[in-house]
């Protein structure tokens, strides 16, 4: 997969300017911006080292951390050095942040796993090769060498249980209760903090509103052991327009992993996004600019049916992360749901296009030989009522067979007729569509 051109942009507009007009940038309900005292003159007058922590409890990243991976790439772009941590040590602890219930921990074996598929994600986004370039970090680097007293003595002194206590990650769970384990993420991360400030010169990390707690855990140790001042810029958490949690589906997550949502998936999620979230999402997920998105919310707000907004947005984000062929695919089997043809489709591909369409499963045998006459399957689906009226339907020119149309009323459906002697499409009309699933 190619990389997308992370070649800093040229714009009069800093880092943080971009985020502001993006809104990309938390807010507390006072309308104060959350981050640090100090950050916005020193990102308007020198390129900084920030980071982004991501959790590889799965062996996927979802589209719910692309927006945290799409801050990286905007620094990225502004001639700012990015930092992806994967942590394969705060990984076997689990970040109680946003979380009611204990996490179950990984093996050491699973951590692994997960780290390699996420390493090979986010370098589909962040440039690893440039003069600014990215780096991936495993905080299992310095987490599996540091002794437990040696911890203690070092970090542990700097943090009073009161301080702990008192932050939103932790308080959040006090009413279940939080094991030690669990307690002590703060540390671990406050310490990753300082370790990349010590050996990149990081200092800015970002993430969402919920790591403020977190975040400034680590800006206090690096100023009591170094006597240097780090900052924290927070993003808000996203939510639907109607409040509901972003990535979520009936089906669950959608992941970046084309083998966990297929990029025809990932497609038909990102185009059916509401209107009244269209225009946001192509703030926070593409690079679509300023401009260009002015004209998009105004051709949403007047023509919305055109639905333009949600075809580029869905469009940008399926070719950064599965890149220009699957999204060719995914949009030739979209099609296919509005009276597009299946041809180049492959069987698997039908099956996941017309997954919510009625289906009828027939044994392979029916359709050998002289096979089934498309009358009688007709009536067989339900697309028609009786053979009568199926006739008609096939007469009239309103019945199409695998994207082709029908006239021959004395037309069977063969073996020949099977995408990959697996599946058959039949429709009545614009969009009424049948699949018939053979079976031995």
């Amino acid at each position: 997969m190619t990389l997308q051109s992370q070649a800093p942009v040229a714009s009069s507009l800093s880092v943080l300017e971009e985020f502001r007009w993006r809104g990309m940038v938390h807010r507390t309900e006072d309308g104060k911006e959350l981050f640090t005292p100090g950050l916005e003159e020193l990102l308007a007058k020198e390129k900084v080292t920030a980071y982004i922590g991501f959790d590889p409890s799965a062996d996927s990243l979802h589209v719910g951390n692309l927006f945290q991976i799409m801050n990286l790439v905007r620094m990225q772009r502004f001639g700012h050095h990015p930092i992806a941590i994967v942590g394969g040590g705060t990984g076997l602890i689990g970040d109680p942040s946003g979380k009611t219930a204990e996490r179950q921990l990984l093996t050491r074996e699973g951590l692994s796993y997960n780290l390699e598929c996420i390493r090979e994600q986010l370098s589909r986004y962040l440039d690893f090769g440039s003069a600014n370039a990215a780096h991936l970090v495993n905080n299992a680097d310095w987490l599996d060498t540091i002794k437990l007293m040696d911890f203690l003595r070092e970090v542990g002194k700097h943090f009073t249980v009161n301080y702990m206590l008192a932050k939103d990650s932790v308080q959040g769970r006090m009413t279940g209760g939080i094991s030690f384990t669990e307690f002590s993420y703060m540390l671990l991360q406050a310490y990753d903090y300082y370790m990349l400030h010590q050996r990149y010169g990081c200092n800015l990390q970002m993430g969402g509103s919920d790591q403020w707690g977190n975040i400034t855990a680590g800006i206090d140790l690096i100023r009591r052991l170094t006597g240097q001042q780090a900052h924290a810029l927070v993003t808000p958490l996203i939510t639907t327009a109607s409040g509901a949690k972003f990535g979520k589906t009936e089906a669950g997550a959608v992941w970046l992993d084309a083998k966990k949502t297929s990029p025809f998936k990932f497609y038909q999620f990102w185009y059916n996004t509401p209107d009244a979230d269209a225009v946001r999402y192509l703030c926070f997920f593409t690079r679509v600019s300023r401009e260009e998105m002015a004209q998009l919310e105004a051709v949403t707000a007047e023509r919305p049916e055109r639905r333009e907004a949600q075809t580029r947005l869905a469009d940008e984000v399926t070719r950064m992360t599965h890149g220009e062929a699957e999204l060719q695919k995914a949009k030739r089997a979209s099609a296919v749901l509005f009276g597009g043809d299946i041809a180049g489709l492959t069987a698997t591909e039908l099956l996941e296009v017309f997954e919510d369409v009625p289906s009828v499963t027939i044994p392979r045998q029916r359709l050998e030989g002289e096979g089934v006459a498309l009358v009688d399957l007709l009536e067989e689906t339900g697309l028609a009522p009786s053979r009568a009226e199926a006739r008609r339907l096939v007469q009239s020119g309103g019945v199409s067979l695998n994207s082709r149309r029908i006239a021959d009323v004395r037309r069977a459906v063969t073996l020949s007729d099977a995408v990959e002697g697996r599946v058959v499409v039949v429709k009545r009309g614009g969009r009424e569509h049948r699949l018939v699933k053979l079976e031995e």
